[in-house]
């Protein structure tokens, strides 16, 4: 199986499972792991997610406090779930309300940053609508995660990652990486790349969870995968917001 490009999903995870839990799972479907239970947990923690920012949004800046709460303990708890290959619904879904706290002040503190009210909802249709598209055209067979792409999206995340890590250590000491951050066209274009790339890490989620349904992944494993998707999704959303904050400060 390739390698997927969420750190929250990687081979190990599937195959030490597969191999620990055979002895109960292997006579009984319903104790394997299928696609709609993916689909089952993932709306499940969007859902989460979903109410969480609302709340936060709605009662900022009285509040505010818990987007930064949330970023730190969700930054541990996803943490604590990737580097112990942890399954439990409940850290997941505490990692999910995290988030929630941590969206919902981030899109309130943006929107006011650029007076543009709403920027939040169309980003989250955004990232529903592009979720969608890139499901169907996975599903279609338009397009595969291989070896080459996997070289090529792994290389742009590590690429980003690095312009991010030298940017927040800038933010200390007085240096800024040039132009990307701006809502020039470089800045613009830079977002618009980062976004394609995020869109890319679907189609390798997709591909690793549908590769750990056909080798008869145990159930349990179904929440990982979620958890796997609702890190993408949330990388999602947070770059399409700075992408649409640029554009709506160009007015």
């Amino acid at each position: 199986m390739y390698r997927s490009g969420n750190p929250a999903l990687n081979d190990s995870t599937f195959e030490k499972s597969a191999y620990k839990e055979a002895s109960w799972w292997e006579d009984s479907e319903s104790n394997l792991m299928s696609m709609n239970g993916v689909v089952d947990k993932t709306a499940l923690l969007l859902t989460i997610v979903t109410l969480t920012a609302i709340a936060v949004y709605l009662t900022v800046p009285i509040s505010l406090f818990l987007t930064f709460l949330g970023a730190i303990v969700g930054f541990v708890v996803a943490l604590i779930i990737i580097f112990s290959g942890s399954m439990n619904p409940i850290l997941i879904c505490t990692y999910a309300v995290c988030q929630g706290l941590f969206l919902g002040g981030i899109t309130w503190i943006i929107e006011k940053q650029v007076d543009a009210p709403g920027l939040g909802i169309i980003a989250a249709v955004l990232t529903l609508l592009i979720l969608g598209v890139m499901l169907s055209i996975y599903r279609a067979g338009l397009i595969s995660w291989n070896k080459n792409m996997q070289i090529a999206v792994t290389s742009s995340m590590v690429a980003i990652l690095l312009i991010y890590l030298a940017s927040f250590i800038g933010s200390f000491v007085g240096f800024e990486v040039p132009l990307i951050h701006g809502n020039g066209i470089v800045g613009i274009a830079f977002s618009v790349f980062v976004v394609g790339i995020a869109s890319l890490c679907l189609v390798a989620d997709f591909d690793f969870i549908e590769r750990g349904v056909e080798r008869g992944a145990p159930k349990q494993l179904e929440w990982r995968a979620a958890f796997g998707l609702l890190v993408t999704l949330i990388w999602l959303y947070l770059e399409i917001l700075e992408l649409l904050a640029k554009l709506a400060s160009r007015r």
